[in-house]
């Protein structure tokens, strides 16, 4: 197995890098176990936040053909079950996770940054889900896709399989911001703080409360939120924040 994934830290940030640009960074299966560890280590550590980035003239093109030719429906279904583990993994860890897209994110790698938090992108940075254009439709990719865009725009998507800029990824609301390449270091570490402030703990539950609640109905929603949001406000993170804005002071989390 070769480290085709990086892990840095960045003071109280972490950055995990794909760097495997001679394979495009393609996501096969060893990439995709290297990639949940790394999210998995970082989600247990102290960090308050991760940006996701990648090296080379491609983000990500997504799964590695020469794995799927030949393969059976068995190790098929592995596959794409890990892929679905990795991105179910970046939901579940308590940080923020901002995507740092400078090139062209393809299929998976389209599905990896929209599962991302947040997303930057470069002016430079195109996405696609190209399947619609071959014979393999992109049904895991559409997952997230779907649930970034509204139905007939991931559908648009899916079907044409055309590149879409960053311009209009944004104009789409797929991306958060568009920048200069030459910004995009700045814009997203900028976004990343911006994303981290606050209490870590109210951060954490606010995040995997909302994966939770997204697919529910609404009643279903806010039964569950409301019972969420019951039990965060009496905890002391909340308590001190209430108490700081109605003392007119800034509130002291303690780390957390």
């Amino acid at each position: 197995m070769t480290d085709a994934v990086r892990v840095d830290r960045m003071g109280e940030f972490a950055s995990i890098t794909l760097c495997n640009p001679s394979k495009r960074n393609a996501l096969s299966l060893d990439v995709l176990h290297q990639l949940i560890d790394a999210f998995t280590t970082v989600g247990q550590s102290d960090a308050r936040g991760i940006i996701l980035a990648a090296e080379g003239p491609v983000f990500s093109a997504g799964h590695n053909f020469g794995e799927m030719k030949g393969t059976t429906e068995a190790d098929a279904l592995h596959l794409f079950t890990v892929c679905s583990n990795l991105m179910q993994t970046m939901h579940s860890i308590p940080q923020p996770i901002v995507a740092r897209v400078h090139a062209l994110a393809t299929a998976a790698g389209c599905q990896l940054v929209a599962t991302c938090d947040l997303a930057v992108a470069a002016s430079s940075a195109g996405f696609a889900i190209p399947g619609g254009k071959g014979g393999l439709f992109c049904h895991t990719p559409l997952v997230a896709v779907a649930r970034s865009l509204t139905p007939k725009r991931a559908l648009e998507m899916a079907m044409t399989g055309d590149v879409i800029s960053a311009q209009t990824a944004l104009e789409w609301g797929f991306v958060n911001s568009v920048v200069d390449d030459n910004q995009l270091d700045a814009a997203t570490l900028q976004l990343l703080e911006r994303a981290c402030r606050g209490s870590r703990e109210s951060k954490a539950i606010g995040k995997q409360a909302y994966y939770q609640q997204i697919g529910m109905n609404e009643p279903d929603a806010y039964a569950f939120a409301s019972a969420v949001m019951a039990q965060a406000v009496v905890s002391d993170v909340a308590q001190e924040g209430i108490v700081a804005f109605l003392e007119k002071r800034s509130p002291n989390f303690g780390g957390r």
